[in-house]
């Protein structure tokens, strides 16, 4: 009995001795295996680096502001007798946009006439009494400032039936009317906007390190959102004389001739400021970039050698400094020199060293001036 339980321990451990030499035959294969294996390349399309003439340019967001902008409203009060303009009509300087009623000022401006006439004939008769020796020359002097009181009097009654008739201060574009005919409007009460926008000013700001390069005169463009696709060129006509203590920036002024009038006063738009001659840089397009917060980098196509030795093409990440972009195209300052080839689609799946086939059949956008077919 004993003699048979050690037999069968011992065929038991020659079983898994066995098995465990298979499994690990196994494992060591498998380990080799995976360790000689090589991931299948990666398809991607490229471009050479080149170097360009590149603008020296700031863009920035502004907003668009009247020349002259006020809303027009009444100097006295009144019942609103006349209106004479329509909404969103443009109006000359000095136009008629509402009267007011001055039945009661005509009245008193009646009376004030006939007051004066009567302090006329009353100091020439005075006159000729006083010549003749008849009146004292105080009564003379008492009726001609009777005279001047009468026509002061007049002259303030028809001041006060002239700021009753409420015209445009200058030139431009009627917004929205606020008033109705028959309705009493209190002194000070808005009448309708008015917007001078014809020239318009866009307004926006600069950083302190770029005003040494900008200067009045310099030639900007600027461009809305919209169905229209708003776009104008104008120039630098105004640079603050103080930097904002919060933003380090300064605001600067540009004007436009808006002749087409697409440009409203409270516009949102994009400007593109030019800084001076244009340098040369590296262009690339912007879907070559992998960003990152540790910094931008891009993968340069090369010859690799592989850890046996076999050559084959490859990728090299490179960490760039970028500059401006414009359209489709961002300007690289250092990291990539002219001549290398630049992954420009796939980055997001790369690493150094990865394997690429490179396929430039369907290239990403790489136009400094796109045009989308939905603008």
């Amino acid at each position: 009995m004993k003699r048979r339980m050690i037999l069968m321990l011992a065929v038991a451990g020659i079983f898994i001795a066995t098995i465990a030499a298979i499994k690990t035959r196994q494992i060591q294969a498998g380990i080799k295996q995976g360790a000689s294996f090589q991931p299948p390349p990666e398809s991607v399309t490229t471009v050479i680096a080149k170097k360009e003439q590149w603008p020296t340019t700031w863009s920035s967001i502004g907003s668009v502001t009247a020349v002259h902008g006020v809303t027009v409203s009444a100097d006295l009060p009144g019942i609103v007798e006349r209106i004479q303009f329509e909404s969103g009509q443009t109006v000359g300087a000095g136009a008629v946009l509402v009267r007011l009623d001055t039945k009661q000022e005509q009245a008193q401006l009646a009376a004030a006439e006939a007051a004066r006439n009567l302090s006329d004939l009353n100091l020439r008769r005075a006159k000729g009494l006083v010549e003749q020796g008849i009146s004292a020359q105080a009564d003379l002097d008492r009726l001609a400032a009777e005279q001047k009181q009468a026509l002061a009097r007049a002259g303030e009654i028809r001041a006060t039936i002239e700021r009753k008739t409420i015209r445009a201060p200058f030139s431009g574009v009627l917004g929205i009317r606020q008033v109705n005919l028959g309705q009493y409007l209190e002194g000070g009460g808005a009448v309708v906007p008015l917007q001078s926008v014809r020239p318009v000013y866009v307004n926006f700001s600069v950083p302190q390190q770029q005003v040494a390069a900008l200067k009045v005169g310099s030639g900007i463009h600027v461009a809305a959102e919209g169905g229209d696709a708003v776009a104008a060129d104008g120039r630098v006509t105004a640079i603050d004389s103080v930097v904002n203590e919060s933003t380090r920036n300064i605001q600067v002024q540009a004007t436009f001739d808006n002749k087409d009038g697409k440009l409203r006063p409270g516009m949102f738009v994009k400007t593109n400021v030019g800084l001076g001659s244009a340098e040369p840089a590296i262009t690339i397009p912007t879907s070559a970039i992998k960003y990152a917060p540790y910094g931008d980098s891009v993968f340069i196509v090369e010859d690799v050698t592989g850890p046996k030795g076999q050559k084959y093409l490859g990728v090299r990440q490179q960490f760039v400094k970028l500059g401006n972009s414009r359209g489709d195209q961002v300007a690289v300052l250092t990291g990539v020199k002219p001549g290398e080839t630049v992954v420009t689609s796939g980055v997001f799946k790369l690493r150094t060293g990865a394997a690429v086939n490179v396929n430039n059949k369907v290239q990403p956008g790489n136009n400094p001036a796109p045009k989308p077919e939905d603008s």
